[in-house]
This record gives structure tokens, sequence and C-alpha cells, in this order.
């Protein structure tokens, strides 16, 4: 597989230049987050004797109570500044525990449902709502090696999985059976991606629904973008996209017409649907990585988006900063490693691309030997204010987006994690891990908690 390749020394006429030490952010998305993340304006003018930030949820309450906003009720910055400081960090539950990888772990858009896909051909949905319940257990057929992707339909109706395969599967998960055994108890209706017919020809590695449920678009490991139509139910088309594997997609708003790709020649590009058909070229690129893309995330306003990187570090871009073109080569290093078992070379991560366009840069975590993803916290608990990420050192970080900081560590698998989704509305996060355990953490105030494992838990899992 080329997303495996050794990554080895390249000539080029730009060198790297070192890492500047001090975290550095734009005002623009700095304001943004603390607008999204703090009391409303009103609140604050009557509440001006109070310098204490966050401004503490008694103090909140209190001016809800006497209707400082004038509204009767919390903005959606109040509710996201009182909920924020509340970080799912507690000593986890284990969800659900299998004889392979969890590779897998999202949350439905309302929350709801919980997906968690697993080496050993298994997906499972549990309901969030019913004690955690199994609602649907998955039993996946044509796997290779894994489930590399799921996502769930709009209207939360149907489910996708991919693997290394060009077949992609579409199941039903309304129906009342729990137990889905592909084409035995269930169909799993196929949709070939392959331009050919040629089954054994690429791999899928990430997946999406269009906003309106009606199209999938899927990245590959034949450095392409590709859109199927469900209701004509073929491909519609084939863009090839980059140089080397696409490892990941992703809408930059809910209209849908703008995408983010990700790939393993460390180039992230954004595409216009509304022209991309016709030109086959992006909108632009957006330089700053060293290594392959694993994942992108957008913060759904049009603008920002995160992706991780095997340089081991998460950056924030904003589109405007975008370039028509870009260069052709890669810049010097000089340093060679295998991403499937060697450890990141420590001197590579004191270098930082020439031409970086990005806007912040996130290190602590580590990205190697599988695709781990990073997101942005919820909007309605937390105002994006932390990107969160998996990581192969076992732990799951948390990072303030304004500052850089690690905000807190999640330590407690025993081996790589893959995938978190934190919960649209609550203070949970879930982790997957290739320990084989889907794990839920909750903030540490819980009711069954003494006021000494509370302690204890904020010393253990906060930095």
């Amino acid at each position: 597989m080329r997303r495996w390749r050794l990554n080895r020394s390249r000539a080029s006429s730009s060198t790297l230049v070192p890492v500047d030490a001090t975290f550095t952010i734009d005002d623009e998305i700095s304001q943004l987050t603390k607008l999204q993340s703090g009391p409303c304006t009103s609140n604050l003018k009557a509440l001006r004797s109070c310098r204490r930030m966050p401004i503490p949820t008694t103090t909140m309450l209190l001016a809800r109570e006497a209707n400082y906003s004038g509204q009767g009720r919390f903005s959606s910055a109040d509710c996201s500044h009182v909920l924020g400081r509340y970080l799912p960090v507690n000593s986890p539950s284990q969800i659900d525990r299998m004889n392979s990888e969890a590779y897998v772990s999202q949350f439905s858009v309302d929350g709801s449902l919980l997906v968690a896909g697993f080496q050993g051909s298994r997906i499972r949905i549990y309901n969030v709502d019913n004690g955690w319940k199994v609602q649907k257990d998955i039993n996946a057929q044509s796997l290779r090696w894994t489930i590399t992707d799921t996502a769930l339909s709009p209207d939360q109706r149907h489910l996708v999985y991919s693997s290394l395969t060009p077949l992609v599967h579409i199941v039903n998960v309304r129906t009342g059976m729990t137990d889905s055994q592909a084409n035995i108890t269930e169909i799993h209706e196929h949709l070939d991606f392959s331009v050919d017919g040629d089954r054994d020809s690429f791999n899928i590695f990430s997946i999406k629904f269009s906003t309106d449920g009606r199209e999938l678009v899927a990245g590959g490991s034949d450095d392409s973008i590709y859109v199927y139509d469900l209701e004509a139910n073929k491909l519609a088309m084939r863009l090839i996209a980059h140089t080397d594997d696409v490892n990941t997609v992703s809408f930059a708003d809910e209209t849908g017409h703008v995408m983010f790709s990700g790939s393993d020649d460390n180039l992230c590009k954004v595409w216009d649907r509304r022209c991309f058909a016709a030109t086959g070229k992006p909108a632009g690129f957006l330089e700053g990585h060293l290594e392959g893309i694993t994942f992108i995330d957008s913060r759904g306003d049009g603008h920002y988006f995160i992706s991780n990187s095997k340089d081991q570090t998460t950056k924030l871009w904003d589109i405007r900063r975008m370039s028509s073109t870009t260069k052709s080569r890669t810049p010097r290093t000089y340093y060679d490693w295998d991403y499937r078992w060697m450890d990141y070379p420590a001197e590579a991560r004191n270098q930082k691309h020439p031409c970086d366009r990005s806007v912040a840069t996130y290190r602590g975590h580590s990205v190697l030997r599988t695709l781990i993803r990073c997101y942005f916290s919820p909007t309605h608990s937390t105002g994006q204010k932390y990107i969160y990420t998996g990581s192969f050192d076992k732990c799951v970080y948390i990072y303030d987006v304004v500052t850089g900081a690690i905000v807190a560590k999640l330590a407690w698998h025993n081996d790589a994690i893959r995938d978190c989704s934190w919960h649209p509305y609550y203070p949970v996060l879930v982790s997957s891990s290739w320990d084989h355990v889907v794990t839920r953490w909750e903030f540490p105030g819980s009711p069954a908690d003494s006021a000494a494992q509370r302690k204890t838990s904020q010393r253990r899992h906060f930095v």
C-alpha cells in the first residue's frame, strides 16, 4: 500500500526552517472562538463587577433569572460558557469490548446513536438514550483488513461502511432486527466505486454523505475523489485529485458546495463542487504539512478546518489563505522513517515548512501506524473552543484552540486510539482503541463520584 511507503529524503530547492517555539494564531479565529464560548455582551455588561473568567455558573444562573440578557434565557454563547468548562475527563466506563481492534467511533448528529466499527467485520450501533444498548449489530461483508470508515445518512436511516476495496455497503438501520448479517438476515446493498469493474483496483479510506443525503463522496488509494449518485445508483464522477492516496474528505459547511481533501502528498486541497466537474481543478491549495494528511474536520463555517498529519501535528487552516498553485516538490528532509513501525524522528519535530499557510499548529500527540482522527469540540456545549484528537501513545488529547495548550490528556487505554467523538450536547466523550475497547469519558462531577475520587481523577487526567 502506497500510504505506508518508506518516506525517503527528497531533493528540492526549498529547505525547512526551525519551528517557532511560541504559539501564534490569527486574531479573527481567536475572536470568533471567544464570541462563541463567552457570555453574551449584555450579560458581560451587567456582570462587569465580576472579574473572574470564566464567570461562575451560579453567577450566570442568577443573571439568567434576573434576565440581564433581555432574552429570558441563555444564548448559545452563554450555554457554551457554562458547559465548556466541564470537560469529559473522568475515568472511563467500558461501553463494549470486542475481539478485534476498534477503528471508528462516532456519535450521530443529534447524539442519540453511537456507531463503532471494528477490524473483525463488526459494526455496532448503540442507542445512547437507552442505556447504550446495542440497537444494531452489523456483520460486514467484503471486508479487507478492517472497516476504514462509516457514515450515517442525514436522516439517520442508513449507514454506509467502507473497507480496503472499491465496494461500499449500505444498510438500513431503522429495521426492527438487531442482528444484521450481510445478505443473510438483511440486505447489505453494495455500491461499486470502481470505474472499470476491477474490484482490486483501489481502497476507500474516507466516505461522507452529502448534506441532502443523495450522494456519497469518498477518497481512495488511487489518488482520487469519487462521487456516487444514490438516487441513480451509479458512480457519478471520479476526479484525480492528488498525487498520492486521498485519506480524508470533508464538507466545508451545510451547503455541501465546498469540500476539503487531504492526501499522502502532504497537501490539503479545497474543491468547489459547482465547478470542479467542469474544470477538474481545485479551488486552491494549502501547504504546511511535511508528511501525509490522515484526517480533516471542518469547523462548519465555510472558512476554517483542521487536519491531522503524519508529521505529528494538527494544523488549523483558513481557506482564504489558500493559493492557486503549489510547489512541485516537498522541502528537503534529512531522515528516513517508516510510518508503519518507526517512531517519528525527534529532529524532524523541530522543522517547519517554509511556505506554511496554516493559521496555527498544535503539538503533543502522535500520529503513527493508522489514520488517526482529530475534531473540533461541539458548538452547543463548548463553542468549538477545543480541538481533540486520538493518539498512538494511547491517549486522547484536548487542546485549547486559542492558546494551543493541552488542557487535558485522557490516559486509560492500552493501545493506540484511532478515533474519538464528543457528544454534541453533553460532556461525554467516546474513544475507540486498538485494545479492542470502546469507552466513555464523562465530567468528573458525576453523582457517583466521591470528592476524593474526583480529586484523584483530575490529578490523573489534567495536564
